[in-house]
């Protein structure tokens, strides 16, 4: 790391058991669940598929990136309360397809829904102070979300396709 100007930083770095044997490893020691560490924007965690038990790498959205940036785009949305609805559901199109370009990987989509749905809830806010007699109900805003909202999918293939892919020589024994 020196031979390229690079040093750690003592508070954010340390070893941590991690991988497909952590779990076996610490339950046999007497500790807990493996730890978790964020990279990148995600929460990186130990887990197991359900029907076998074997390791999985889950990563969910850091739940503090996504409350700046849900936060953030409120600030926005009350920004631009004055502009058109369709100049408006035109940007927020593009920030939530943004978004989940992304964080749409595989064990994330709970994450994903909850952020288009806080969008929609602070974009429907921001309509119903637009005026003192508003008749935006959750109902007739509905037409809007599914208009200019894309529904989150999982865009990312999961670690194994992409290794199977550029490897299809390899056995795929489980």
């Amino acid at each position: 790391m020196a031979e390229y100007g690079l040093e750690l930083h003592s508070e954010k770095t340390r070893l941590i058991e991690f991988g497909r044997f952590a779990q076996a490893n610490r339950k046999r020691n007497g500790a807990g669940k493996p730890e978790t560490f964020h990279f990148l924007g995600f929460t990186h965690i130990c887990g197991t598929i359900h029907n076998g038990g074997n390791f999985t790498l889950m990563r969910k959205t850091v739940g503090k990136r996504m409350t700046a940036k849900l936060r953030n785009n409120a600030e926005e949305l009350r920004r631009l309360i004055n502009d058109s609805i369709e100049q408006t559901g035109n940007w927020l199109t593009q920030v939530l397809r943004g978004y989940f370009n992304y964080h749409a990987v595989p064990g994330n989509l709970r994450r994903l829904c909850t952020f288009r749905r806080e969008t929609a809830r602070h974009w429907l806010f921001i309509l119903r102070r637009r005026n003192q007699r508003s008749q935006w109900t959750w109902e007739r805003f509905c037409v809007l979300i599914d208009r200019y909202l894309p529904e989150p999918e999982i865009l990312h293939p999961h670690p194994l396709e992409r290794f199977y892919a550029k490897h299809p020589d390899k056995s795929r024994v489980r």
